[in-house]
């Protein structure tokens, strides 16, 4: 079953090391500007999944995070919220490891659950059953002696 947070409005999502994020509710649209990003489309086609998941997620970041709190320059002084600041942001390894669990992996778990199909019940999947039957044996009949 999906369960779903029918709230479309965003929300505060707590990364931990006082740092709070306010998202975008994980929709198709923002998933799929997420995929077009450019540094994502730009990847080698043999880039690692780590590298996929790493840049993946950084682009959905940038799309989702909205405002901040608990996020400075190096003197401490905070910054608003920015591409680059996220990109930088996401590369503090706790924070985009919150990020990744409480949002990024949720929002492709509801992906997965939406793009699921039952088996074909009669293709030539492990779920088909079976259309064919066994011919019936002959019958035997009485021999005359």
């Amino acid at each position: 079953m999906i369960s779903l947070n029918l709230s479309n409005k965003p929300q505060w999502l707590d990364l931990g090391h006082g740092v709070r994020v306010h998202i975008l509710p994980m929709t198709t649209a923002l998933m799929a500007a997420a995929r077009d990003d450019p540094a994502l489309t730009k990847l080698p086609e043999d880039a690692s999944d780590e590298t996929l998941g790493l840049v993946f997620a950084a682009s959905l970041a940038r799309i989702a995070i909205t405002d901040w709190e608990g996020v400075g320059d190096a003197d401490g002084n905070p910054i608003p919220v920015s591409s680059k600041g996220i990109t930088a942001l996401m590369d503090v390894f706790p924070i985009f490891q919150a990020f990744q669990e409480q949002y990024v992996e949720k929002g492709m778990l509801m992906d997965a659950e939406k793009n699921a199909s039952a088996l074909s019940p009669t293709g030539s999947t492990a779920g088909a059953t079976d259309t064919a039957k066994p011919a019936p044996k002959p019958a035997k009949t009485a021999r005359k002696s």
